[in-house]
């Protein structure tokens, strides 16, 4: 049982779904924010808007935060295991907001093979770091939800198994927590617009939300993995965020204008401040189409490795056709 002002853990999957529905039958609202934790203030503004649920819409609302780091959307060469975590933080942190009324923290999501049975790909299991096809060989989990063309380019282009896990999680955290309305962060575009389209596609009588991306008073995207930085690092990075709002500037003074031109300038802000460029793109705000000119509503998304560090940014441009 939770202390007053506390939000209650739960880490049982029927738990949680019965907690939704007492929820629902009390006349609430149950709104969902979805993490995988070490919660930053990014995070804690996805909770500021889902408190901001009850004031929109003149009901009270049950909000929900889920802290589960999917293994399914990790590669075998990415960084699953030295993913940051602080779930003592995290809950002290959402307990400080008055606004969470519960934490789901399951163990594990995923029906789990038998250990060392190969997977469909023919890969083993047992692996700590890899991604889930690799571990959860035989009689484990199947089942893949994919998005396909969104899921295509940006960084689906160089992490080809993450937005099958992303979709697939979060549809079984929907099937979980059964909530009205969920939240999630526009620093993360693609995932965002993917999750649009997988709800209006399968039909879940969930109302998805998109909250804008909060920064350091320097400009640099919040983000869990910001902690990998090493200070010359983190001043180096800077550059994301500067070569988006000059490019946002750009193209608002000047009608039609090139996004191949725009993209270099881009690229080679970052290259000279030492950033490695996974991608730079310009395209459309909704169906994420690349555009030639900017001459509609678009997003420039932009990845980079600094270090070992992969950031990811965007911002939005808002033109007249």
């Amino acid at each position: 049982m939770a202390a007053a002002g506390e939000p209650e853990v739960i880490r049982d999957k029927a738990a949680m779904r019965a907690w939704s529905r007492r929820r629902r039958a009390e006349g609430k609202t149950v709104v969902l924010v979805p993490t995988m934790g070490f919660l930053h203030e990014g995070h804690l503004s996805l909770v500021s808007a889902a408190a901001a649920v009850a004031a929109s819409a003149g009901v009270p609302v049950a909000v929900v935060v889920s802290i589960y780091v999917n293994p399914s959307q990790f590669a075998p060469t990415e960084d699953l295991a030295t993913y940051p975590s602080d779930l003592a933080g995290d809950l002290r942190k959402l307990a400080s907001t008055g606004a969470v009324h519960a934490v789901f923290n399951p163990p594990d999501l995923y029906v789990r093979g038998a250990p060392g049975r190969t997977s469909g790909d023919g890969t083993s299991g047992g692996s700590a770091v890899s991604c889930l096809d690799a571990a959860a060989g035989g009689d484990g989990h199947e089942t893949w939800i994919r998005v396909e063309r969104l899921e295509k380019g940006l960084c689906g282009s160089s992490r080809p198994v993450f937005f099958r896990g992303v979709a697939t999680v979060v549809a079984k955290l929907f099937n979980v927590v059964e909530p009205d309305v969920a939240i999630f962060g526009k620093k993360d575009y693609q995932q965002w617009r993917l999750i649009c389209r997988m709800v209006r596609d399968l039909d879940f009588a969930i109302e998805i939300i998109g909250s804008e991306i909060v920064r350091e008073a320097d400009g640099l995207a919040m983000s869990s993995r910001n902690v990998h930085l090493s200070p010359e690092q983190r001043e180096k990075a800077l550059a994301i965020s500067r070569s988006l709002v000059n490019a946002r500037t750009v193209a608002l003074s000047n009608s039609n204008s090139a996004s191949q031109h725009i993209k270099n300038q881009i690229v080679q802000t970052l290259t000279e401040a030492g950033g490695q460029v996974d991608y730079v793109e310009i395209v459309e705000q909704e169906s994420l189409v690349p555009v030639e000119t900017i001459d509609r509503p678009v997003v420039i998304c932009v990845a980079a490795w600094f270090g070992k560090v992969r950031l990811i940014d965007n911002i939005e441009i808002h033109t007249q056709p």
